[in-house]
Protein backbone atom coordinates (compact mmCIF):
# COMPACT_ATOMS: atom_id res chain seq x y z
CA UNK A 1 0.00 0.00 0.00
CA UNK A 2 1.08 3.53 -1.16
CA UNK A 3 0.21 4.97 2.56
CA UNK A 4 -0.27 3.97 6.36
CA UNK A 5 -2.08 5.04 8.82
CA UNK A 6 -0.99 6.62 12.34
CA UNK A 7 -3.35 4.81 14.67
CA UNK A 8 -2.05 6.73 18.19
CA UNK A 9 -5.21 8.36 19.54
CA UNK A 10 -5.66 11.71 20.81
CA UNK A 11 -5.86 12.06 24.48
CA UNK A 12 -9.21 13.01 25.89
CA UNK A 13 -9.55 16.04 28.45
CA UNK A 14 -13.03 15.80 28.96
CA UNK A 15 -14.93 12.33 30.42
CA UNK A 16 -18.21 13.02 30.32
CA UNK A 17 -20.12 10.52 28.32
CA UNK A 18 -21.66 11.73 25.05
CA UNK A 19 -22.98 10.19 22.20
CA UNK A 20 -21.08 9.57 19.04
CA UNK A 21 -22.11 11.35 16.11
CA UNK A 22 -24.58 10.64 13.91
CA UNK A 23 -25.74 7.93 16.92
CA UNK A 24 -29.48 7.71 17.25
CA UNK A 25 -30.10 5.82 20.66
CA UNK A 26 -33.19 3.59 21.78
CA UNK A 27 -35.73 1.59 20.01
CA UNK A 28 -38.11 4.57 19.54
CA UNK A 29 -35.40 6.73 17.76
CA UNK A 30 -34.63 4.20 15.56
CA UNK A 31 -37.78 3.18 14.86
CA UNK A 32 -38.51 6.99 13.60
CA UNK A 33 -35.71 7.24 11.68
CA UNK A 34 -36.17 4.14 9.61
CA UNK A 35 -39.68 5.75 9.21
CA UNK A 36 -38.04 9.51 7.95
CA UNK A 37 -36.44 7.48 4.62
CA UNK A 38 -33.32 8.99 5.95
CA UNK A 39 -30.27 7.39 4.81
CA UNK A 40 -28.66 5.51 7.46
CA UNK A 41 -25.03 3.70 7.72
CA UNK A 42 -25.58 0.63 10.24
CA UNK A 43 -27.63 -0.18 12.75
CA UNK A 44 -25.80 -1.91 16.40
CA UNK A 45 -27.69 -4.40 18.04
CA UNK A 46 -26.47 -6.12 21.73
CA UNK A 47 -25.64 -9.56 20.93
CA UNK A 48 -28.51 -11.45 21.88
CA UNK A 49 -31.41 -9.08 21.67
CA UNK A 50 -33.54 -10.11 18.78
CA UNK A 51 -36.56 -9.94 20.76
CA UNK A 52 -39.81 -7.88 20.76
CA UNK A 53 -39.60 -4.48 18.88
CA UNK A 54 -35.81 -4.98 17.76
CA UNK A 55 -36.64 -7.95 15.97
CA UNK A 56 -38.91 -5.81 13.38
CA UNK A 57 -36.16 -2.59 13.71
CA UNK A 58 -33.41 -5.48 12.91
CA UNK A 59 -36.41 -7.24 10.02
CA UNK A 60 -36.47 -3.36 8.32
CA UNK A 61 -33.43 -2.70 8.17
CA UNK A 62 -32.01 -5.98 6.52
CA UNK A 63 -35.17 -5.58 3.74
CA UNK A 64 -33.55 -2.04 3.22
CA UNK A 65 -30.05 -3.53 2.73
CA UNK A 66 -29.07 -1.75 6.25
CA UNK A 67 -25.82 -3.58 7.57
CA UNK A 68 -26.87 -4.83 11.09
CA UNK A 69 -23.92 -5.67 13.70
CA UNK A 70 -24.11 -7.02 16.73
CA UNK A 71 -21.81 -5.99 18.99
CA UNK A 72 -21.83 -6.47 22.99
CA UNK A 73 -23.01 -3.91 25.39
CA UNK A 74 -19.91 -2.04 26.23
CA UNK A 75 -19.69 -0.95 22.73
CA UNK A 76 -23.29 0.37 22.52
CA UNK A 77 -22.86 2.29 26.11
CA UNK A 78 -19.92 3.86 24.49
CA UNK A 79 -21.82 4.91 21.31
CA UNK A 80 -24.90 5.99 23.11
CA UNK A 81 -22.48 8.16 25.69
CA UNK A 82 -23.62 6.22 28.79
CA UNK A 83 -27.52 6.93 27.71
CA UNK A 84 -30.40 4.38 27.99
CA UNK A 85 -30.28 2.47 24.09
CA UNK A 86 -32.41 -0.41 24.43
CA UNK A 87 -30.32 -2.48 22.85
CA UNK A 88 -30.10 -0.67 20.12
CA UNK A 89 -27.70 2.38 18.21
CA UNK A 90 -28.26 3.15 14.88
CA UNK A 91 -26.02 5.81 13.00
CA UNK A 92 -27.61 8.32 10.64
CA UNK A 93 -26.15 9.67 7.45
CA UNK A 94 -25.18 13.19 7.60
CA UNK A 95 -26.80 13.74 3.93
CA UNK A 96 -28.30 11.76 1.50
CA UNK A 97 -26.24 9.06 -0.51
CA UNK A 98 -26.26 8.94 -4.28
CA UNK A 99 -26.59 6.24 -7.13
CA UNK A 100 -23.51 5.26 -9.23
CA UNK A 101 -25.97 6.17 -11.78
CA UNK A 102 -26.22 9.38 -10.63
CA UNK A 103 -22.64 10.34 -10.24
CA UNK A 104 -22.57 9.39 -13.86
CA UNK A 105 -24.98 11.67 -14.79
CA UNK A 106 -23.35 14.69 -12.93
CA UNK A 107 -20.34 14.11 -15.36
CA UNK A 108 -22.98 14.06 -18.87
CA UNK A 109 -24.14 17.26 -17.25
CA UNK A 110 -20.83 19.10 -17.07
CA UNK A 111 -20.43 17.57 -20.40
CA UNK A 112 -17.14 16.10 -18.72
CA UNK A 113 -15.82 12.52 -19.12
CA UNK A 114 -16.40 10.90 -15.90
CA UNK A 115 -13.96 11.13 -12.93
CA UNK A 116 -14.77 8.73 -9.93
CA UNK A 117 -13.05 7.77 -6.89
CA UNK A 118 -13.40 4.57 -5.51
CA UNK A 119 -12.19 3.99 -1.59
CA UNK A 120 -11.95 0.19 -0.67
CA UNK A 121 -12.24 0.51 3.02
CA UNK A 122 -11.37 3.87 4.40
CA UNK A 123 -12.09 3.81 8.12
CA UNK A 124 -10.97 6.81 9.69
CA UNK A 125 -13.92 9.38 9.17
CA UNK A 126 -11.22 12.61 9.11
CA UNK A 127 -9.33 10.81 6.39
CA UNK A 128 -12.81 10.22 4.30
CA UNK A 129 -13.54 13.82 4.80
CA UNK A 130 -10.24 15.16 3.80
CA UNK A 131 -9.88 12.93 0.93
CA UNK A 132 -13.95 13.82 -0.04
CA UNK A 133 -11.82 17.81 -0.04
CA UNK A 134 -8.74 16.80 -2.48
CA UNK A 135 -11.73 14.91 -4.88
CA UNK A 136 -13.62 18.09 -4.73
CA UNK A 137 -10.47 20.36 -5.42
CA UNK A 138 -9.62 17.73 -8.42
CA UNK A 139 -12.61 17.77 -10.37
CA UNK A 140 -13.96 14.58 -8.99
CA UNK A 141 -17.71 13.71 -9.79
CA UNK A 142 -18.16 11.46 -7.28
CA UNK A 143 -17.12 9.23 -4.18
CA UNK A 144 -17.94 5.65 -4.32
CA UNK A 145 -17.51 3.86 -0.58
CA UNK A 146 -18.59 0.47 0.45
CA UNK A 147 -21.46 -0.54 2.82
CA UNK A 148 -19.31 -2.51 5.07
CA UNK A 149 -16.07 -2.69 6.98
CA UNK A 150 -15.92 1.63 5.94
CA UNK A 151 -16.67 5.29 7.20
CA UNK A 152 -20.07 6.31 6.84
CA UNK A 153 -20.98 10.12 5.71
CA UNK A 154 -21.03 10.99 9.41
CA UNK A 155 -20.62 14.71 10.89
CA UNK A 156 -17.30 14.09 11.38
CA UNK A 157 -16.86 13.39 7.95
CA UNK A 158 -18.35 16.68 7.20
CA UNK A 159 -16.80 18.66 8.87
CA UNK A 160 -13.06 17.24 8.05
CA UNK A 161 -14.39 18.20 4.48
CA UNK A 162 -14.64 21.59 5.18
CA UNK A 163 -17.39 22.08 3.18
CA UNK A 164 -16.61 20.22 0.36
CA UNK A 165 -19.40 17.18 1.34
CA UNK A 166 -22.16 19.70 0.05
CA UNK A 167 -21.05 20.08 -3.38
CA UNK A 168 -19.49 15.72 -3.51
CA UNK A 169 -21.65 13.02 -4.44
CA UNK A 170 -20.80 10.10 -2.40
CA UNK A 171 -22.25 6.27 -3.32
CA UNK A 172 -22.51 3.57 -1.25
CA UNK A 173 -22.38 0.35 -2.60
CA UNK A 174 -22.50 -3.52 -1.68
CA UNK A 175 -19.74 -4.58 -3.03
CA UNK A 176 -16.68 -2.42 -4.76
CA UNK A 177 -15.41 -5.28 -7.27
CA UNK A 178 -18.58 -5.49 -8.75
CA UNK A 179 -18.88 -1.74 -9.27
CA UNK A 180 -15.70 -1.74 -10.89
CA UNK A 181 -16.89 -4.37 -13.35
CA UNK A 182 -19.70 -2.55 -14.06
CA UNK A 183 -17.73 0.87 -14.83
CA UNK A 184 -15.39 -1.14 -16.99
CA UNK A 185 -18.06 -2.27 -19.14
CA UNK A 186 -19.56 1.92 -19.46
CA UNK A 187 -16.05 2.69 -20.81
CA UNK A 188 -13.98 2.89 -17.49
CA UNK A 189 -10.15 2.60 -17.41
CA UNK A 190 -9.19 1.67 -13.49
CA UNK A 191 -6.10 3.02 -11.59
CA UNK A 192 -5.19 1.80 -8.28
CA UNK A 193 -2.78 2.96 -5.90
CA UNK A 194 -1.02 0.39 -4.12
CA UNK A 195 2.78 -0.39 -4.23
CA UNK A 196 4.92 -2.29 -6.93
CA UNK A 197 3.06 -0.50 -9.58
CA UNK A 198 4.60 1.93 -12.35
CA UNK A 199 5.33 5.51 -10.99
CA UNK A 200 1.74 7.64 -10.66
CA UNK A 201 4.03 10.30 -12.27
CA UNK A 202 4.41 8.36 -15.11
CA UNK A 203 0.74 7.11 -16.28
CA UNK A 204 -1.16 8.36 -18.75
CA UNK A 205 -4.31 8.83 -17.24
CA UNK A 206 -5.92 9.65 -20.67
CA UNK A 207 -9.24 12.26 -21.03
CA UNK A 208 -11.69 9.15 -20.54
CA UNK A 209 -13.58 7.65 -17.97
CA UNK A 210 -11.61 7.18 -15.09
CA UNK A 211 -11.61 5.34 -11.99
CA UNK A 212 -8.85 6.21 -9.13
CA UNK A 213 -9.20 3.23 -6.14
CA UNK A 214 -7.39 4.05 -2.79
CA UNK A 215 -7.92 1.09 -0.26
CA UNK A 216 -7.88 1.25 3.59
CA UNK A 217 -5.62 2.75 6.00
CA UNK A 218 -4.15 -0.76 6.86
CA UNK A 219 -4.52 -3.11 4.48
CA UNK A 220 -4.59 -1.22 1.33
CA UNK A 221 -6.82 -2.18 -1.68
CA UNK A 222 -7.96 -6.05 -1.06
CA UNK A 223 -6.72 -8.16 -3.45
CA UNK A 224 -10.02 -8.87 -5.39
CA UNK A 225 -10.47 -5.13 -5.98
CA UNK A 226 -6.76 -4.95 -7.20
CA UNK A 227 -7.41 -7.87 -9.19
CA UNK A 228 -9.96 -5.60 -11.30
CA UNK A 229 -7.64 -2.47 -11.28
CA UNK A 230 -6.68 -1.86 -15.27
CA UNK A 231 -3.08 -0.29 -13.89
CA UNK A 232 -1.14 -0.29 -10.45
CA UNK A 233 0.34 3.09 -9.57
CA UNK A 234 2.90 3.86 -6.91
CA UNK A 235 3.98 7.03 -5.56
CA UNK A 236 7.81 6.79 -4.91
CA UNK A 237 8.98 7.33 -1.89
CA UNK A 238 12.50 9.13 -1.40
CA UNK A 239 12.32 9.88 2.21
CA UNK A 240 12.55 7.81 5.84
CA UNK A 241 8.95 7.13 6.65
CA UNK A 242 6.89 4.02 5.33
CA UNK A 243 4.59 6.21 3.06
CA UNK A 244 1.91 8.26 3.32
CA UNK A 245 -1.30 8.75 4.68
CA UNK A 246 -4.31 7.99 2.91
CA UNK A 247 -5.75 11.37 2.46
CA UNK A 248 -2.84 12.44 1.40
CA UNK A 249 -1.65 9.91 -1.15
CA UNK A 250 -5.04 10.76 -2.92
CA UNK A 251 -4.33 14.04 -3.36
CA UNK A 252 -0.98 13.35 -5.46
CA UNK A 253 -2.95 10.27 -7.03
CA UNK A 254 -5.98 12.70 -8.03
CA UNK A 255 -3.53 16.02 -8.54
CA UNK A 256 -1.83 14.74 -11.18
CA UNK A 257 -5.12 12.71 -12.89
CA UNK A 258 -6.60 15.93 -12.79
CA UNK A 259 -4.21 17.61 -14.53
CA UNK A 260 -3.90 15.44 -17.84
CA UNK A 261 -7.51 15.79 -17.92
CA UNK A 262 -7.71 19.55 -17.97
CA UNK A 263 -4.69 19.90 -20.51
Amino acid sequence: MPYQENKRKPIRRDFTPVSAEGAVVGRNAVRELLKSGRDVDKIFVQRGEREGSITLLVAEALDRKIPVVEVEKPKLDTLSGGGNHQGIVAMAAQKAYSSVDEILEIAERRGEKPFVLILDGVEDPHNLGAIIRSADVFGVHGVIIPKRRASGVTAAVEKASAGALEHMAIAKVTNIADTIDALKKKGFWIYGAEVGGEDYDKVDYGDGAVAVVLGSEGDGISRLVLEKCDFKVTIPNYGHVNSLNVSCAAAVVLAKASAERHK
